[in-house]
């Protein structure tokens, strides 16, 4: 017991004393997506993006105020912060939208700053993958683009945050890159 908690030990202190954490391999690597824009919506309009996954709701948030409210589809297993790759979990904390890709295999997505810091070491300490390539996103493009209706299960996704394709269109129009979004249980 004693040499299980010292190893435990050893390596928690040897990810907390790396200068630089790296991302843990991903089957998806997003910084080699197909197709980055950068739109430029009024980045002083909503400053913040607010996920509550108990309600099935996100917020866009300009200071205190609600500007807009959506129903979303999660992860197929919403409870609890993500914690490794393929646990169909949408991560809670944190992040920033980070890049608008045109060409993702859902109608337009809007990625998600996860795995930062905190998740890799969280991950490395467990010995498993956190995953990335969690986005915001449409419908999947198998139903076209003109589809806006609504998706069954609720929850489907694989851990991203899952809207309507119109949803998503104007929210793309709203949102500066590198708003932060906070996800709440």
């Amino acid at each position: 017991m004693k040499q299980k908690n010292i190893k435990f030990i050893a390596v928690l202190l040897a990810v907390l004393s790396v200068a630089g954490c790296t991302p843990a391999p991903s089957s998806y690597d997003y910084r080699s997506a197909p197709v980055v824009k950068k739109y430029a919506p009024n980045p002083d309009f909503i400053d913040r993006v607010v996920v509550k996954k108990a309600s099935g709701k996100l917020y866009l948030m300009r200071g205190r105020e609600i500007y807009k409210e959506y129903n979303i589809g999660l992860g197929a297993r919403p409870r609890g912060h993500k914690l490794r790759e393929g646990d169909n979990k949408t991560p809670e904390g944190r992040y920033h939208l980070t890049y608008v890709n045109d060409q993702s295999s859902f109608y337009r997505s809007f990625r998600i700053s996860y795995p930062n810091e905190r998740d890799i070491m969280r991950a490395q300490i467990r010995g498993v993958n956190p995953g990335g390539d969690i986005v915001i996103h449409g419908t999947p493009n198998s139903f076209g683009p003109n589809y806006n209706g609504p998706m069954s299960p609720r929850n489907w996704t694989q851990g991203c945050i899952a809207l309507s394709n119109r949803e998503m269109d104007e929210i793309i129009s709203l949102v500066a890159i590198d708003t932060p979004i906070d996800i709440y249980p």
